[in-house]
């Protein structure tokens, strides 16, 4: 049983994505290339009081990170590495509760073993920005979509993104989640699942499809006004061809499905 001076706390969104819902000390998490996700998952720690090195990282933006609530006051940026770069970074994890590294190049597994007995040696967390194998978590967006444009106009609001997460033991089941990163307020939450319409998820949830030979399924503009979707100016679903089997939580075809949308 881990005592909570052995995690480090992260943002709450994050949470469901991790083992014991934060950042094990002595452990290296992948966090797929730099991006805002790298930034959120050490947001939580800093706010806590934890110092964290960004290494390797020279687009590293001071704004940009406070914004994602990291505190300047607490961060060391050490943008270039050198060539010794692995002692380096075992010197920032001395000193660090969390190092951000990005890897100039593809470690060695004799690299990587020197590194992660660091880890474990001082306590820390190391962060990867990009492919760590043999680390305990990894976490990549597998998805993601801006909202705020309209048809021709309009400013970008929001990012949301669907991020996976498995790793080993425990947790090499992968589980996925939807995040708004960030949303439009700013801040890193969870968002739904933009690809089912709320109000049809527990529709589908409730179909078995694979039992019948459907050739065509519909809404009608009543079922749609049940569901509390006519408002949005949806008059009609309609679900074509035959054979469906489960995928990504609801049921969908085998074969390409055809949706047509009536918009009335």
């Amino acid at each position: 049983m881990l005592s909570d001076a052995d995690l480090l706390p992260v943002l709450p969104a994050l949470r469901e994505l991790l083992p014991f819902g934060a950042l094990q000390r002595g452990s290296v998490v992948a966090a797929g290339d730099w991006s805002m996700l790298c930034m959120a998952l050490a947001a939580g720690p800093v706010a806590s009081g934890a110092w964290c090195a960004a290494a390797g990282i020279a687009e590293f933006g001071v704004v940009a990170a406070a914004d994602a609530g990291l505190d300047p006051a607490r961060l060391l940026l050490v943008s270039d590495l050198g060539p010794n770069w692995p002692q380096v970074v075992a010197s920032l994890l001395d000193g660090c509760d969390l190092v951000l590294l990005r890897p100039p190049d593809r470690p060695s597994a004799q690299v990587r073993r020197r590194l992660e007995a660091a880890v474990r040696r001082y306590g820390a967390v190391l962060l990867v920005a990009g492919a760590w194998e043999g680390a305990q978590v990894r976490l990549r967006v597998t998805s993601q979509a801006w909202v705020g444009i309209g048809i021709g106009h309009g400013r970008l609001r929001g990012r949301r993104v669907r991020v996976t997460a498995d790793g080993r033991g425990e947790w090499s089941r992968a589980q996925t989640r939807w995040l708004w990163l960030p949303g439009p307020d700013g801040k890193v939450t969870q968002a739904d699942d933009p690809a089912i319409p709320e109000g049809l998820e527990t529709i589908y949830s409730e179909m078995r499809f694979s039992e019948n030979e459907l050739s065509d399924l519909e809404f009608s503009e009543n079922d749609l006004s049940d569901l509390g979707l006519s408002d949005s100016g949806l008059s009609e679903i309609r679900f074509s061809e035959a054979g469906f089997s489960e995928i990504d939580g609801f049921v969908s075809a085998d074969e390409p499905v055809e949706i047509s949308l009536g918009v009335g």
